[in-house]
Parts: C-alpha cells; sequence; structure tokens
C-alpha cells in the first residue's frame, strides 16, 4: 500500500466513507471482493482529492470527477479498473444524495474510456493463398469464393459487400459503387481474381435470384445474402482449407488493409480504399505507431528538417 493512503482521511472525507462502507455490507449485499475494491477505489480518491485541497465531498464537482479519472489513466490503469473506480464513485454518491447529503451526483455524466478491442490477427499472403484456393465448381463455391476474392481484394466491410447490388459493378472501369458506414458512398477497385470470380457468379447468379432481386450475392432461399449466412460460410471454408486461423470476413478486410500498406507504404490510399474518414482509424486498424509515421515524415517531407545554420 502507497505511503499516501497510510495517512488518515479528514473525518469530513472519511466519515462519510464509513457510513457507505457499513451500507455496502448492512444492506446492499455486494460480495466482499466488490465491497474491497470499492473501499480500495475510494480511499485512493479520497486521498487525492485531500492533496488537491479538498476537504469535502460537497465539493467534489463534475471537473473534480473527470480529474480523478484523468489520474488514473495517468497512473496506467486498465479501463476496466478504471470503470470500476467511476463506478464505486457514482454508487458513494448516489449513498449521499439517498442521505440527504447531495442533491446532485457529480459522476453520473463522467464515462470510463472504451476498453480497447483487439484487432483480428491478419492472415499471410499463404495462408490467404491456402484459403481462397476453391477448386470445386458447384454454384454455392463459386459464390463463396467470389465473396472472399472480393473481401480480400477491395477490402470491404461485411455490411458493404452484403449491401452490393448488381447495377454498382462497372465492369469495364474495373470499379463497384459501395455504400459505408453512414451511408457514404465510394468507389472500390475491382480487377484480377475479384473481377474474374464475380463474373462466374454472375453467369450462376439467376438459377438462384428471385426475378426482383436486386443483390449480387444471393442465398439458396434467393434473397440477399445474410451477414450471418456469410460469416458462417467463411468460418467453414476456413476449416475445408485447412487454414491455421479462423476465417471471418472482418479478418479478410485486416488483410487487405495490412498487406497493402506493406506492399505501398501510402497510408493515404490505404485510409481511402477502406473508406475511413480519419486516417488514425486506418493508423491504428493498421497496427502503425505515431513514431513510424513521424518516422516517414521526417524522412520524406521537403520542410521536416530544420536548415542548419552554415559554420563561421
Amino acid at each position: 500500500m502507497k505511503n499516501d493512503l497510510v495517512n488518515p482521511l479528514p473525518n469530513a472525507l472519511q466519515a462519510p466513507l464509513n457510513r457507505f462502507y457499513e451500507y455496502l455490507r448492512s444492506e446492499k449485499g455486494l460480495s466482499l471482493h466488490t465491497q474491497r475494491n470499492y473501499k480500495q477505489q475510494l480511499e485512493t480518491m479520497g486521498h487525492h482529492l485531500c492533496d488537491l485541497g479538498v476537504n469535502s465531498w460537497s465539493q467534489v464537482d463534475a471537473a473534480w470527477v473527470r480529474q480523478l479519472a484523468s489520474k488514473g489513466m495517468r497512473d496506467g490503469m486498465k479501463a476496466s479498473s478504471l470503470a470500476t473506480r467511476l463506478s464505486s464513485l457514482r454508487s458513494f454518491f448516489d449513498f449521499l444524495i439517498l442521505r440527504g447529503e447531495l442533491t446532485a451526483n457529480p459522476a453520473k455524466g463522467v464515462s470510463a474510456p472504451r476498453k480497447k478491442r483487439p484487432l483480428p490477427k491478419n492472415l499471410d499472403v499463404d495462408e490467404v493463398s491456402q484459403l481462397l484456393e476453391v477448386n470445386e465448381d458447384d454454384p454455392l463455391s463459386i459464390r463463396d469464393r467470389a465473396m472472399m476474392e472480393l473481401m480480400y481484394g477491395a477490402g470491404l466491410r461485411l455490411a458493404e459487400m452484403v449491401s452490393i447490388n448488381v447495377k454498382d459493378l462497372n465492369f469495364g472501369a474495373e470499379e463497384i459503387r459501395v455504400v459505408g458506414k453512414g451511408d457514404k458512398e465510394r468507389i472500390a477497385p475491382f480487377s484480377g481474381e475479384a473481377k474474374e470470380w464475380v463474373s462466374k457468379w454472375l453467369k450462376l447468379r439467376n438459377g438462384f435470384a428471385h426475378p426482383d432481386e436486386k443483390a449480387l450475392f444471393v442465398s439458396k432461399l434467393g434473397v440477399r445474402i445474410s451477414h450471418r449466412n456469410v460469416q458462417k460460410r467463411m468460418a467453414e471454408w476456413g476449416q475445408k482449407q485447412a487454414v491455421a486461423s479462423h476465417i471471418s470476413p472482418h479478418k479478410l478486410r485486416h488483410s487487405f488493409a495490412t498487406h497493402m500498406l506493406e506492399s505501398s507504404n501510402n497510408l493515404r490510399a490505404v485510409q481511402e480504399l477502406l473508406g475511413h474518414e480519419n486516417i488514425s482509424t486506418t493508423q491504428i486498424y493498421t497496427h502503425l505507431d505515431f513514431q513510424h509515421l513521424a518516422q516517414a515524415y521526417d524522412q520524406a517531407h521537403p520542410r521536416a528538417h530544420k536548415h542548419k545554420k552554415p559554420k563561421e
């Protein structure tokens, strides 16, 4: 335990906490583990507030709560621990309101940062080749290979691919009209293996699709294929092709981004291809850190270097 927690808090801060701990024990029925977590977090915050000159819980407003959250982030707290810290504070202030000691909860509007979702590992080029060597000539296998070639070849999101209509294809220009997040349109490249296999599927599609169905990819029922069906079929192909990694639509998109970036070193181009509004999203998506970007900037930008003064 840190030294600053050994010294007792002023009574004006400690006494309400003690009443809260008793309330947790006698009335809330929380587990001992949760009680200990709440006590640890509240004591830590109490000492921090005390160090900053706060001597009463009634002085704490939303700005002070954000200060406590920021302190936790600077101390390297995990998102889950910071969420527990803020939860304990909200519960404590709710208790004070219940007892008539406060009229509003200053922690209600302050939320912890979201937990970072780990990005899926991309497939290497050999794994992609292994996955896409689908040699079966039944219509649904051809459809599935066309979907996978298109997702990997154009870096599409699952929702984008499922929403493609036949009229969105432009074979002459080798382009596809794609509707991305926020109903924003973009043009995605459409060539090579993706173009070849989509062409093969189109020759068979009318044997499955309802006459009035606009979707490029349809299920056995003749209607637009569902997200879940695509996920299921890709996972099955990963197993059938003996690919070590679990196959998902997002993993194909992520592999597209990584392989394009490795080959081109052009972050802006990859950003456009992925349909990212902000380059920071692409930076995270492709495992780049700012140091890498700064290094590229320093090496390439004509005004990144300060001119050295000539020696006298």
